[in-house]
């Protein structure tokens, strides 16, 4: 079977060739450069209207490469390219997504109430940092009892490294993971295995590096809004808003991913009548998500309640899919994170008082926080969630904020005595709530995950130096002797430090960990999960 989304934006290929689309309000002029196999190709887009230029080129061939040059001053790839195989400043290629057989023609997802998420980083996730090697550990997280996978970003970012959050290709999967086959083909492996698979999307902002759009389209961005990356993504143009929500659909249509893990919502700042973010919920599961299971997954400091909601257990038709959109709870980690380390610092001190009180309040009623005043953030935080299923909370004792944000990225195992880590995971993974494992963890990985990038210049000594100045205010780095032993993010020993051995799980105390994680996803199987739409 074939699938591909045909989008208002990037290269598109039909009958008649390839159609080329660039939304650049702001040029005057727009060329296109083509080099195929029967040769270079030069020629003017079309003033399309709405600020689109637009040209249809026949004889195009999948595989041939592109770039648009602005107002002849500058060349720029296509920012919804489906694939930049030379990075984020070389040329985008023309891809065909009709040239995948998809083979899961049967799949239709999994209930959200039997979702064990497995947050993984495809770079760092096996030795050789891609989509296809990561396919032979599948059947690892089968037999541990994982069924949902959330895989970090993989949209274009600068260089060969990184987390991924500083995306600028959104439409381009990095091609240091492999080719935008091999991506399908994880994903259909996954299928296969009836694992889910989410994409975690990075809709706030764009990477310091290799975003040319402020160039040629000025109204992606709004100064009526400040971020820590620079002038906020103007979500209230209607096109702009087009391309995010566009790009949300194609990675689930054409990639086949069972949904989205949406990053920092708090981050988005919209000042329309409906918040992008709801849209964007409502046209995924309003559109794929009406043949199959397409859930999502918010980053929401805020706590809003309100945009969360899941399957209600009085429903009765039988065509009912239940789609469900739910939340990281970081309220649960940093209660547990308390519990297990006495770590008081930043935001911790929220948590440090009455803080089994508040582990209670967030095992029976969702958020710690649904109002209350914040002393961290100096304002209240939060709305009731006490009326929403068990299943719109995702909690966590780690993720890869809460290792790669500390200064060495220690995992909890090493913060803590085993016997009160064990526990913690008793009460993560049989707890009505969606338990998410961060890679790793199930058997005490001695790996560090450690922040980690690939700039180069000026840009990359801000990186280094910015980050340990970051920790200054911390008892531990107050010397600048210490704070210089915080690693340099972009050595490229840094990520090979996070690269995941996993033989080591067969050994020891990280095989006994191994075990009990393994007993307790068991025990939820059988026991909880089979319970939780009634919760």
């Amino acid at each position: 079977m074939k699938r591909w989304r045909t989008t208002p934006f990037g290269a598109q290929l039909d009958e008649r060739g390839a159609k080329f689309r660039l939304w650049a309000p702001s040029a005057q002029r727009v060329s296109l450069s083509v080099s195929a196999a029967a040769g270079e190709l030069k020629a003017d887009l079309d003033a399309a209207g709405d600020g689109f230029f637009e040209l249809t080129v026949g004889g195009i061939e999948p595989g041939a490469l592109y770039r648009y040059r602005i107002d002849d001053e500058i060349d720029v790839p296509d920012p919804a390219s489906r694939f930049n195989p030379e990075g984020v400043h070389g040329p985008s290629q023309i891809i065909d997504p009709r040239r995948f057989e998809w083979r899961d023609e049967a799949w239709a997802g999994r209930p959200w109430d039997e979702a064990v998420l497995y947050e993984l980083h495809i770079g760092a996730f096996t030795r050789e940092g891609t989509f296809k090697s990561a396919i032979d550990r599948l059947d690892d997280l089968c037999a541990l009892g994982v069924t949902a996978l959330e895989v970090m970003p993989i949209a274009g970012f600068p260089g060969q490294r990184g987390w991924g959050y500083d995306g600028v290709l959104q439409y381009a999967p990095h091609p240091a993971y492999g080719e935008p086959d091999d991506v399908k083909a994880f994903v259909q492996a996954a299928h296969a295995r009836g694992l889910i698979v989410l994409l975690d999307v990075v809709y706030n902002h764009f990477g310091p590096e290799g975003n040319y759009l402020a160039r040629y389209a000025r109204d992606f961005f709004t100064a009526r809004h400040r971020t820590p990356w620079g002038d906020a993504i103007n979500f209230a143009h209607p096109i702009v808003r087009r391309f995010f929500i566009e790009n949300a659909l194609y990675w689930i249509e054409e990639y086949r991913f069972d949904g989205l893990r949406v990053d920092a919502v708090h981050a988005m700042h919209d000042d329309s009548a409906r918040h992008f973010i709801d849209e964007l919920v409502d046209a995924a599961q309003q559109g794929p998500g009406q043949s199959r299971r397409v859930h999502i997954v918010l980053e929401n400091h805020h706590n809003e309640a309100r945009r969360l909601r899941s399957r209600l257990a009085t429903q009765r038709d039988p065509s009912f899919i239940d789609n469900a959109v739910a939340q990281w709870n970081d309220d649960s980690h940093h209660v547990l994170h308390v519990l297990l380390t006495g770590e008081r610092d930043g935001y911790y001190a929220d948590y440090a008082d009455r803080t089994l009180e508040r582990l209670g309040r967030i095992l029976t009623h969702g958020f710690a926080y649904q109002g209350e005043y914040s002393k961290f953030g100096g304002a209240p935080r939060g709305e009731p969630s006490a009326q929403l299923p068990a299943a719109s909370f995702v909690d966590f004792l780690q993720n890869h904020d809460q290792i790669g944000n500390r200064a060495h990225g220690e995992r909890i195992a090493h913060l803590a005595p085993l016997n009160r880590v064990r526990a913690a995971y008793a009460t993560l993974l049989l707890s009505p709530h969606i338990p998410l494992l961060f890679m790793g963890e199930e058997y005490a990985a001695s790996q560090p995950f450690l922040y980690f990038c690939d700039y180069e210049g000026e840009l990359a000594d801000a990186v280094r130096d910015g980050r340990r100045a970051e920790f200054a205010g911390f008892a531990a780095f107050a010397d600048e002797q210490a704070r210089q032993s915080i690693p340099d993010p972009n050595a490229p020993e840094t990520f090979t430090r996070t690269q995941l051995d996993w033989d080591e799980r067969h050994r020891g105390e990280h095989a006994q960990l191994l075990a009990l994680v393994r007993e307790l996803l068991a025990v939820r199987a059988r026991y909880i999960a089979p319970r939780l739409h009634a919760v």
